[in-house]
């Protein structure tokens, strides 16, 4: 019988990985605490009602792609295709609204779509998320977008544009609904399969379409701008003077949407142009009505993810892999040795440093070589010799040079080894 193996956009994120995986989560935890916002953690899987009244039953996401199944209370159940239908509800359900002001959240986590795999988008994937509930305020649009920006400058991204539009509200998206399906109808038979389904069911996303074709008849669609109201000409009017006042470039995109029926107003995409066909690193807009749709008060909203996997795949392009935090790797040979190593790695790491021992029991040559490739700052050897005089030997291992002292000695110097375990780590 053969080995068991992940599922088909499935990974595992491997302990070489995680560095960078770190990296990113604790960055995003600062930037993101220093505007204010506070982490809520949701269910992974929610009421399928749910995403069906809030991501809407005509999008892709719903009608194809959901990961859905009945519980043993034979009740419909879905693996949460994205972050904000869930910190909804949560908001509504414990009553955030209560506390009055604005609410700023923001998450991490794992969501589910049944999608094609291809390299930065998996089955299973992973998002950062913010969500600004409580204001219909453009500064909250224009927050929300800097913050995003910030992060990806911060983490190193280059050759990075942010695209907007807006989508207007709900009888301006109607109207452009209305004029859309006008103008694309006499075309049906030229569109791809996708588009004819969509022409009647989403019509929206046609705009998204990759197909050559579709894409020629949609360059003379009309705009969505055509169709604004003067409150949501102003509204957008006012996100891009803000930007403009904060020196964030964009460029409008008249044909970017977003794939989900929640959003209004503000509509945005940061966009790489290192990452090919999947560019979209970070999405996000306005959805107004959200709250109001799934039980709870009227409360406009705005918010945005970012996709760590494809986030990720940038970061490996342009940086090497952060370097390994481990301050010790600690080697010995002989029974004596062996117990004193174990009870000297425990007082270090008990006095704050990152220690790995050895527990091959292999001669101190192949021990060695393994301290090497562990990336840690300093090797320390314990032989019988050692564990009868309670000495260690310290060899750093960036210039090789070692010395001998007591492990009285060796705990007691902590503020001088944190110093020079700084100067390797630099």
């Amino acid at each position: 019988m053969g080995a068991i193996q992940a599922l088909r956009g499935t990974r595992d994120i491997l302990p070489e990985e995680i560095a960078t995986w770190q990296k990113v989560e604790t960055l995003a935890r600062e930037i993101l605490g220093r505007a204010a916002y506070r982490e809520i953690r949701t269910p992974i899987f929610e009421l399928t009602a749910l995403f069906e009244r809030g991501i809407g039953e005509a999008t892709d996401v719903v009608g194809k792609e959901m990961y859905s199944f009945l519980d043993r209370g034979e009740r419909s159940l879905t693996l949460r295709p994205e972050g904000t239908a869930g910190v909804v509800r949560a908001y509504i359900e414990n009553k955030l609204q209560a506390a009055g002001g604005v609410q700023r959240l923001w998450y991490t986590g794992p969501m589910f779509r049944y999608e094609r795999p291809q390299a930065g988008r998996q089955r299973q994937f992973h998002q950062i998320g913010v969500e600004v509930l409580g204001t219909a305020d453009p500064r909250a649009d224009v927050e929300a977008i800097a913050i995003a920006s910030d992060l990806l400058k911060t983490l190193g991204l280059q050759n990075l544009h942010l695209d907007l539009n807006s989508v207007g509200n709900t009888e301006d998206r109607q109207r452009y609904r209305d004029a859309l399906v006008e103008y694309l109808t006499p075309y049906k038979d030229e569109l791809d399969q996708d588009s004819q389904e969509r022409l009647t069911r989403n019509p929206l996303r046609i705009l998204d379409s990759k197909h050559q074709r579709t894409q020629e008849i949609a360059q003379e669609a009309p705009k969505i701008w055509q169709h604004l109201c003067p409150e949501s000409q102003r509204h957008f009017d006012r996100v891009q003077a803000l930007l403009s006042e904060l020196g964030i470039p964009y460029q409008l995109n008249h044909r970017l949407v977003r794939g989900l029926d929640y959003y209004t107003h503000t509509a945005f995409e940061i966009i790489s142009d290192d990452l090919g066909a999947q560019a979209t690193v970070c999405g996000g807009g306005r959805y107004d009505n959200l709250v109001a749709q799934l039980g709870g008060q009227d409360t406009p909203a705005v918010g945005w993810a970012i996709g760590l996997e494809r986030l990720i795949i940038l970061l490996q392009q342009l940086h090497e892999s952060p370097k390994s935090s481990l301050d010790f790797y600690v080697v010995s040979r002989g029974d004596a040795a062996e117990a004193n190593a174990l009870l000297l790695a425990q007082k270090l790491r008990h006095a704050g440093f990152s220690v790995e021992l050895d527990f091959s029991g292999s001669a101190f040559g192949k021990q060695f070589k393994r301290a090497d490739r562990s990336g840690a700052a300093a090797c320390l050897i314990l032989g019988s010799e050692e564990a009868a005089n309670r000495t260690v030997q310290i060899k750093w291992l960036a210039s090789q040079e070692q010395i001998q002292l007591s492990q009285a000695e060796l705990l007691q110097k902590t503020d001088e080894l944190r110093q020079q375990l700084e100067n390797f780590k630099q």
